[in-house]
């Protein structure tokens, strides 16, 4: 099937990019329309109906984030939005994630990285037509479209609700969020452990989430169907990722809305908890809001410092201290998906760029469907940014081992024009990027010594020639070449040379 995409960008040249550089055909789309701001974007939303609209955020009159905003408002059809960013437009993804958008490419964009990213939104078309179909066959199809756009807070059809029992006094939202690609699988199951119950409707909502919204004549009735429907449904997929959560009772069907959105806030908890702890009721985690108070930049750089010296333990040790603080501070699920999409696109650029410059496939440890798609556990997020940190480092290792002899040639340059000053390993490692204990190696395995030995040859040498010139004290010489004190160069001179500098120079006369 082929599905039609609309193009949205004021800059010219980025438009032209997206329709030269991008296979559509072969992707399966077609490009229906472009323009340049959200104004007319709306406009053509609703003339051209396209399927998948790729978007700037910036833009004039309108730009992308409200176009959405304005489009879900008005309570269009649910068409699959693409955001394009740069690096400084992140604080947009969780604007973004509110509306429901989980695909972004980042600015400028690359052909490769657009081909791998709309291969998986065009599975996810794939996989949304048919649950459509899905959908028209279930004989609940107009109820549940109805509940729907009540959770989405869109005006009541009087007609839908003289239709539905008027002794329901009790309404909940229960949500049941798993992988995409195990949606169906989850919500067969689910809609057969409902059939049949009275007043317990299953609503298709994002991508892997279904909500079941269900009422009764007593207080309390409802919450007891969720926790048994739950557990049941736990037993019908074993080892699969459920997430379960309910909101709060409400009185009416008119205010489900209320407990749709207490529902999604019990969800995003899961973050900080297994996906088999049961269901998770909304008045369990009302009163432990999230933080978003954490030194972001502090731990990025420190992460990503470990990444250019090429420290795996080290890089380690900041995944598991970065998880324990966000764990400590129950920070935002959205600030921290962020937060590790930010990173993760970073090690891909510091890894992305092969020694003749040009770009090069990357590995599937780099792929990051499940950060887009469905919530995941803190544990599963911060599992995929070590391996992605593990997957850079080993990248950035076979690189530096091409490029050794060079940086053997720099480094030793470099020493020997600097090493009559304080110089240390690590100091060495800080200027070229590199893990001191690697780099000790690599000198070692190109120059047949380590770096200690090689600096005090230097040293030494320096020295001999300054005492033949007879013109400094001893004090003198050993301060000219690098020592600290006149006791460290008396030792590493009489190991070299089997004599103090005042007989070797005694010998020179």
């Amino acid at each position: 099937m082929t599905y039609k995409v609309l193009l949205i960008d004021d800059e010219p040249s980025a438009l032209e990019g997206l329709l030269l550089w991008i296979d559509w055909r072969e992707l399966g789309f077609e490009i229906c329309g472009t323009c340049s701001n959200g104004q007319e974007g709306l406009r053509l939303i609703h003339e051209l109906d396209p399927d998948l609209v790729i978007t700037d955020v910036n833009m004039p009159l309108l730009n992308g984030l409200e176009m959405i905003g304005a489009w879900q408002q008005a309570g269009g059809r649910e068409t699959k939005f693409v955001i394009l960013s740069g690096y400084s437009e992140f604080e947009y993804a969780q604007t973004a994630i509110r509306y429901g958008i989980n695909h972004y490419l980042l600015k400028p964009v690359f052909p490769e990285e657009a081909t791998e990213e709309l291969r998986e939104i065009y599975r996810e078309l794939e996989q949304e037509e048919r649950g459509r179909r899905f959908k028209q066959m279930a004989a609940s199809e107009e109820t549940a479209a109805a509940i729907k756009g009540l959770l989405y807070e869109q005006p009541a059809d009087p007609l839908f609700l003289a239709a539905m029992p008027a002794d329901l006094c009790c309404w909940n939202v229960c949500l049941v969020q798993t992988a995409p690609q195990q949606y169906a699988e989850v919500r067969g199951k689910a809609a057969a452990l409902i059939a049949g119950a009275a007043a317990m409707y299953l609503v298709d909502l994002e991508a892997g989430c279904c909500a079941i919204v269900s009422g009764s004549s007593t207080g309390g009735q409802e919450n007891d169907a969720i926790t048994g429907m739950a557990a049941s449904l736990r037993q019908e997929c074993p080892g699969q990722p459920v997430f379960i959560a309910a909101g709060t009772s409400v009185p009416a069907l008119t205010g489900i809305m209320e407990s749709y959105r207490t529902a999604k806030e019990a969800l995003q908890h899961f973050f900080y908890r297994p996906a088999s702890a049961g269901v998770l009721m909304y008045h369990e985690i009302k009163d432990t809001p999230f933080s978003r108070q954490y030194d972001h930049i502090r731990m990025a750089d420190e992460l990503i410092g470990f990444i250019n010296t090429l420290d795996l333990s080290g890089f380690r040790s900041a995944v598991d201290s970065a998880a324990h603080s966000f764990q400590e501070k129950l920070v935002a699920p959205e600030a921290v998906k962020k937060f590790v999409i930010h990173l993760i696109y970073r090690i891909r650029e510091m890894t992305h760029v092969t020694e003749s410059g040009k770009r090069q496939e990357l590995p599937d440890e780099f792929q990051l469907p499940e950060i887009y798609h469905y919530r995941l556990t803190l544990t599963g997020l911060m599992g995929y940014l070590l391996t992605s940190g593990e997957t850079g480092i080993e990248l950035l290792l076979q690189e530096r081992s091409r490029k050794s002899p060079d940086i053997v040639r720099d480094i030793n340059q470099y020493i020997q024009e600097h090493y009559r000053e304080s110089l240390t390993i690590q100091k060495l490692a800080e200027i070229f990027y590199l893990h001191p204990v690697y780099l000790g190696q690599l000198l070692i395995k190109k120059n047949g010594m380590g770096f200690n030995e090689l600096l005090h040859n230097l040293r030494i040498e320096e020295a001999e020639k300054l005492l033949h010139e007879h013109k400094l004290k001893l004090s003198e010489v050993a301060e000219h070449v690098g020592y600290a004190n006149y006791g460290q160069f008396l030792k590493q001179f009489e190991k070299k040379m089997k004599m103090s500098p005042n007989e070797y120079r005694n010998t020179k006369t």
